[in-house]
């Protein structure tokens, strides 16, 4: 579908950058204000010289505690912020040694990060926002949509934390993930009446509530394509993960003559570990013999539009679309049809919500920096002032490369995210800066002869040459090749259907990309210190598996599990490497 023409500002007009300064420093007080009186800000070594300066100024008016923000608060990772979470952890816990912790009271749930990296699992305190917040789109786990909406949805936790009050009552936290913690909070779900629920619908969702609960992988996604293929009303389909839309798919293929039968006959099929959720799934499901000799004529997925043939009324699509999931952009539109507006749901992390889809511009890569959940500042990547020189939003500039720095709600004090973004320009209407994510700061592979690809490098160059020689690509990660020397770049890489008869060829296209994207690859290749990438092909089913792996492993949701684009985790480069069934 065509796109609307963007109409961004090159750069903000005095008035402009005024008043949207004014507006970074009400919502920067709003955050900071309270959350300074909280155990970590009165206690974290991080922020002794910002308590020192608030202690020494009798005057305390809005401007100089901005300045004493600005002037005295480093940037932050996750490690001063651990030892502080980990009294949540503590058996017992007592309110009066977590409370206030980051923000004022106890937090509603804790949120956690997906570890791509393969790194230890990080959490972050989340609390209660006001009220009329919870419309947000940043905070909106099931957005309004005429119609109904695919978007599997899973309440899986990975633990429940017990909080001793004061009052003798205990309090419940959920340890989950930002999506499940969001849907929870809108809904007003508490864990203690989990199976009250299971004969709700979740609103305007295909799937019951029921089936949020499953824990099985295969199950889940079975389940959800049922409940999902016998609704001829879905609008809108959402994946958190543009990719995760692709498993889905697959599973329609594998199980299509067993779902087309159960929509006619109006069973729950046999998939395992069901327990007591079956009951309330064959309550609510009925046979229709209509929809499945619809189906049938149909056929499984495969053919351009399936997904609009299936349900006639779907208009759009939302999901990450960046990333290792750009490898499956492809299939998805394939499935789609061109008929489908597809759109991201907005840029953030388990950190804070940075911001939203930006529609007039490229829906899919386009986002509005908002100021609802963090301020968000900015360090140049290729500045050479020390890493403390922190930007706020109007001293950008359009086309500047930038590490979005977050102060949030939840009192992360400028926190690194480690990403890199491109300001595209600023919003006229406000003069918000719309960016566009880049890749990981440190996302590449560091070679034996000392240069880094970054992730959006060595993802274009293996889409691009996939595209064209080897075929439709699920999914792709990369390890560093050692068989040989130097250390290259390995690509591991899991295709759909038959491999191209140059398939060899995607190397030398692979190896030309990255000469052409990265200076410091071509002149190391030059001096004898790199070598081609090497691609080798995986298993059908390697990825699936993988994801299934890791939900056991870490106990996270379903929908939160990503492949990382750089596999640092030596028991999985090993698991992948197993799996491989031919090298190009």
């Amino acid at each position: 579908m065509s796109r609307p023409e963007t109409d961004l500002l090159d750069s903000l007009p005095a008035e402009l950058s005024q008043q949207l300064k004014d507006r970074v420093d009400r919502a920067l007080l709003e955050f900071i204000r309270p959350n300074s009186a909280s155990q970590f800000a009165q206690e974290a070594p991080e922020l002794a010289k910002f308590r020192e300066a608030i202690a020494q100024n009798d005057s305390m008016d809005d401007r100089e505690f901005l300045r004493i923000f600005r002037e005295f608060v480093p940037t932050t990772n996750y490690e001063p912020y651990r030892p502080f979470i980990a009294k949540f952890f503590a058996t017992p816990c007592k309110e009066a040694d977590v409370k206030n912790m980051f923000a004022p009271g106890l937090p509603y749930f804790l949120a956690m990060s997906s570890m791509t990296s393969g790194k230890s699992v990080k959490t972050f305190l989340k609390y209660l926002p006001p009220s009329h917040l919870l419309q947000h789109p940043l905070y909106l786990a099931l957005p309004p949509s005429e119609g109904t909406t695919l978007s599997p949805s899973s309440l899986k936790y990975s633990r429940i934390l017990t909080i001793d009050c004061e009052d003798g009552q205990s309090k419940q936290v959920t340890v989950c993930s930002l999506s499940i913690g969001f849907l929870r909070m809108a809904m007003n779900w508490d864990v203690e009446h989990d199976n009250e629920r299971l004969d709700l619908w979740l609103p305007g969702q295909t799937d019951p509530y029921a089936i949020s609960s499953v824990k099985s992988y295969r199950a889940f996604f079975v389940l959800n394509a049922l409940f999902a293929l016998t609704d001829r009303g879905v609008t809108t389909i959402r994946f958190f993960f543009a990719n995760v839309f692709v498993i889905f798919l697959q599973y329609i293929e594998d199980e299509w003559s067993l779902l087309i039968d159960c929509i006619e006959k109006g069973i729950i099929p046999d998939v395992e570990n069901l327990g007591h959720l079956r009951a309330p799934l064959e309550k609510l499901f009925k046979p229709n013999s209509d929809r499945a000799a619809e189906l049938r004529e149909i056929g499984p997925p495969g053919i351009q539009g399936w997904a609009v043939r299936v349900w006639p009324d779907l208009t759009r699509f939302i999901g990450i679309t960046g990333g290792p999931a750009a490898a499956s952009v492809p299939k998805i539109t394939h499935a789609l049809g061109p008929s489908v507006f597809t759109q991201s749901p907005g840029y953030g992390s388990s950190e804070g919500g940075v911001a939203i889809t930006y529609h007039k511009g490229d829906p899919n890569t386009d986002y509005k920096v908002v100021l609802v959940d963090v301020v968000t500042e900015f360090l140049d990547v290729h500045s050479n002032e020390p890493s403390e020189h922190v930007l706020s939003i109007h001293e950008l500039v359009a086309g500047g490369h930038y590490e979005p720095v977050l102060t949030t709600r939840n009192g992360l004090w400028r926190y690194r995210m480690g990403d890199v973004v491109i300001v595209k320009g600023f919003a006229p209407e406000d003069g918000l800066p719309v960016i566009s994510y880049l890749h990981r700061r440190e996302g590449g592979i560091v070679m034996a002869f000392g240069t880094t690809c970054t992730e959006s490098q060595l993802t274009n160059a293996i889409v691009s040459a996939a595209n064209r020689w080897i075929g439709q690509i699920m999914d792709f990660t990369i390890v560093g090749d050692d068989r040989d020397t130097p250390i290259t770049y390995g690509y591991l890489v899991e295709i759909g259907g038959e491999i191209g008869k140059d398939a060899r060829m995607a190397i030398q296209q692979t190896f030309e990309d990255l000469m052409a994207a990265n200076d410091e690859f071509r002149t190391a290749f030059w001096q004898g210190r790199a070598r081609k990438p090497t691609i080798r092909l995986l298993k059908k089913g390697t990825f699936t598996e993988y994801r299934r792996e890791k939900c056991d492993k870490t106990n996270i949701s379903i929908s939160q599990v990503k492949v990382p684009v750089v596999l640092s985790d030596q028991k999985f480069r090993e698991w992948f490497l197993e799996r491989v069934r031919i090298e190009l």
